[in-house]
């Protein structure tokens, strides 16, 4: 009974509490002016994709008129059939997993490392460390200078002219350096005397507990390097090197010759070359697209976690 008599109290003041802001009528409003926003926001943000999609699946001569706006106009598959096809498209599609792939794991481990030790207060020279991440952030050596040096250093034509010169994002590695100056570092202490060296309490202490701000790290680089053209337009010679952005590039610049989509030029009573466009972009941004809900839950949990410092 007495129990029951000390909970009730509570259990009335919780169900008042919920009534008053139900009632509440400016709650109320604010409820329905959110919920507008809100969907206002989701409506400009789907609006492109959605009407991308319907484009893609349209007869050119509906686009052209104006009528494809989000339900396709004359359906027809005929260009996708067309594009997937090209055995370029392919080529490059192949490259672009290969250099994303790549990439986001050599900017992830050096990301990682020199923001693990950034976040040691008591490294001495920490501070010069830090100016000089930051300094870049401000300064760069310009575009010719960075060529010659990736041209000088045999890079060219290689997967590692779009790794290495982007491998650190000076903004991912600040907010990893908060995320990992919030942990504990008793955690570290009782490691050390248990007998791990540095890099066993990096990989068997610090990495575990930093799942959340690893997942988002790994989707910026991921997202950045998929849709990333110019270093490989600027070091990649060869066609059959480049990733589908350029591609893309090609397509939407007007600039493709019909050695690189031959199979489309050539199929000239399927007049696709206004659908070309949509189709292209649909197939390059699916991926991401696929890939970043499973990404997403970590997002707001790492971004909070590495910018706030309590």
């Amino acid at each position: 009974m007495t129990v029951d008599a000390a909970e009730r109290p509570t259990e009335t003041v919780r169900r008042s509490q919920r009534r008053g802001i139900q009632e509440t009528r400016g709650y109320r409003a604010f409820r329905v002016v959110n919920g507008i926003i809100l969907t206002l926001v989701v409506v400009v943000t789907l609006y492109p994709f959605v009407n991308i999609v319907a484009r893609s699946m349209s007869h050119e001569s509906y686009i052209i008129s104006g009528q494809v706006n989000l339900v396709p106009r004359g359906f027809t598959l005929d260009t996708y059939q067309l594009l997937m096809s090209d055995s370029m498209f392919w080529t490059n599609y192949r490259n672009t997993v290969f250099y994303t792939v790549t990439a986001t794991v050599i900017s992830i481990v050096m990301t990682t490392c020199y923001a693990y030790v950034l976040s040691k207060k008591q490294l001495k020279g920490r501070s010069a460390l830090v100016g000089i991440a930051v300094f870049t952030m401000f300064f760069t050596g310009g575009l010719i200078p960075n060529y010659v040096l990736v041209t000088s250093l045999g890079l060219k034509n290689s997967v590692w002219a779009i790794a290495l010169p982007n491998a650190i994002n000076v903004f991912n590695l600040l907010v990893m350096k908060a995320f990992f100056e919030s942990l504990p570092t008793e955690l570290e202490e009782a490691a050390a005397v248990d007998g791990l060296n540095t890099y066993g309490i990096l990989l068997r202490i610090v990495l575990p507990l930093s799942k959340a701000i690893v997942a988002t790290m790994v989707l910026f680089y991921a997202v950045a390097f998929w849709n990333s053209w110019f270093a490989a337009f600027l070091y990649m010679d060869r066609q059959e090197l480049w990733p589908v952005t350029i591609y893309l590039r090609n397509l939407i610049a007007g600039a493709t010759g019909a050695e690189n989509v031959g199979a489309i030029t050539e199929a000239d009573e399927v007049q696709a070359e206004a659908t070309l466009k949509a189709v292209t972009i649909v197939l390059t941004t699916l991926p991401i697209l696929l890939v970043y809900p499973f990404i997403q839950r970590y997002f707001v949990r790492g971004i909070m976690l590495g910018a706030v410092k309590g």
